[in-house]
C-alpha cells in the first residue's frame, strides 16, 4: 500500500481523537501520565540517585524509552541500564524498580495486552 492507497474506510480500532501534548508541560510533574487510555504514557524524571520502589504492571506490555539521562531498571533484581536515545520493552507482571544513573527524563508506554 502506497501513501496515495490509503483506503476510504477507517480502522475500527483506532480511536477517532486525535492527543496532542507538549512533554515540556509536564515537567512540574515526576510521573506525570501523558496520555491516558491504552496505550498509556507516563513521563518519568528522575534526579541522579533518585529511584521508584519496585512495583509491576500486570496485563501490560511495558516500554521504556529513555529520552535523557540513564536509567537503570532493575526488572526482578537484574539490572538493566538504558541510555537516552535507547529503548527497552517488557511484560508488566516483571517487577520494575527504576533508578536514576544520572538525571533522567523517560517516556514509559503501557500497552493493554490482549
Amino acid at each position: 500500500m502506497t501513501g496515495d492507497d490509503r483506503g476510504d474506510e477507517a480502522d475500527p480500532e483506532l480511536p477517532d481523537a486525535v492527543d496532542h501534548v507538549r512533554l515540556a508541560d509536564l515537567a512540574a510533574r515526576p510521573g506525570a501520565a501523558a496520555l491516558g487510555g491504552s496505550p498509556r504514557v507516563v513521563r518519568l524524571a528522575l534526579e541522579a540517585g533518585e529511584s521508584v520502589p519496585s512495583h509491576d504492571h500486570p496485563g501490560t506490555t511495558v516500554v521504556v524509552y529513555v529520552v535523557d539521562g540513564v536509567v537503570d531498571l532493575r526488572l526482578d533484581g537484574e539490572s538493566h541500564e538504558v541510555a537516552a536515545g535507547e529503548l527497552l520493552r517488557f511484560p508488566g507482571e516483571r517487577a520494575v524498580a527504576p533508578l536514576a544513573v544520572e538525571d533522567a527524563v523517560a517516556l514509559v508506554f503501557l500497552v493493554d495486552d490482549r
